[in-house]
């Protein structure tokens, strides 16, 4: 234990996912060896981080503005939705160049067991989304691309079940060369792309 704003510091940086106490340690001392314009340019980034990061309106992916940039994108197939769980996960897929349509973030996955459930994530909004369909453009293809573990599966079966009747709808899951177990943001690019250009067919 260190005494003070140290000790503080190393709390609350401990709290973040992926640091432990000794990474977390690691980082305090690092920023007492640094320049203060260093700190000040990360007081800064948080500070935008609070003020000025929002929601895309329209799919739930972290945005500077109303509508992120994929959903400002008139050149995006808006036809083809792919649903992920977090915004993370929009930023693997884009990486693979494999995919040129829309998305829509849930905001996580099923998880009884956690007290998530479908009221606690985007699904409503996806519904809605596909029921009042803009521009005239009708979507054909909804991609489920949620984690392949417990959760995520669970996710995409819930997903199928709400989508199947919607007429003239294909819901796709994307195929193998992802780990069971794994997350979508440690994939990389070869393995992601690969899933994205096999997805099956589940509707």
């Amino acid at each position: 234990m260190y005494e003070g704003p140290i000790q503080d510091l190393i709390d609350e940086l401990a709290k973040q996912p992926g640091l432990g106490p000794k990474g977390a340690q690691r980082i305090a001392f690092h920023l007492l060896g640094v320049e203060n314009v260093e700190i000040d340019r990360l007081i800064a980034a948080l500070g935008r981080v609070r003020d000025d990061v929002t929601f895309c309106a329209e799919c739930g992916n972290v945005s500077a503005n109303r509508l992120c940039r994929i959903c400002a994108d008139a050149r995006r197939d808006a036809t083809i939705i792919c649903v992920v769980e977090e915004p993370k996960d929009v930023h693997a897929i884009e990486r693979t160049k494999e995919f040129n349509g829309r998305y829509h973030v849930l905001g996580g996955a099923l998880d009884p067991l956690s007290g998530i459930g479908p009221d606690q994530l985007r699904i409503r909004e996806l519904l809605r989304r596909l029921a009042n369909q803009a521009d005239g453009v009708d979507v054909v293809e909804v991609i489920v691309a949620t984690d392949p573990n417990t959760e995520g599966e669970a996710t995409a079966t819930y997903l199928f079940r709400m989508l199947k009747d919607f007429p003239g709808l294909s819901v796709t899951r994307l195929a193998s060369g992802l780990p069971m177990g794994g997350d979508l943001e440690f994939a990389d690019e070869l393995t992601l792309g690969r899933a994205l250009s096999g997805r099956r067919i589940l509707a």
